[in-house]
């Protein structure tokens, strides 16, 4: 006796998204941040950091202060990621806050 197939178990894959995500639309033109180019790619803490706090500083567009505008963008991105960030550029970002904090003085 074979099962019917229900129309759950028959859902088709999104292979090819024709539309990109809104947290992409973010990253890439935030109202609030001119970020650099692949600022969240770095491998050292320091140069994200570094970045994130001069476009914060240099912004005209932002609600906030600056720190906290560098902060948010930085969760923004680690928030979105989720699960398919790897470990070790989770580690690599969540120093990158630490030192957003010893820049700005936050500490």
């Amino acid at each position: 006796m074979a099962k019917k197939a229900t129309k759950s178990r028959k859902r088709a894959k999104r292979s090819n998204r024709s539309k990109p995500y809104w947290s992409q639309r973010v990253t890439e033109r935030s109202n609030a941040l001119d970020l650099e180019r692949n600022v969240f790619t770095h491998n050292d803490p320091k140069i994200i950091a570094a970045s994130l706090k001069h476009s914060a500083e240099r912004s005209k567009r932002r609600k906030s202060g600056p720190f906290r505008s560098a902060m948010s963008m930085l969760t923004f991105y680690i928030n979105r990621a989720g699960r398919s960030l790897p470990v070790s550029r989770r580690k690599i970002l969540n120093r990158a806050k630490d030192e957003l904090r010893r820049q700005f003085g936050q500490e």
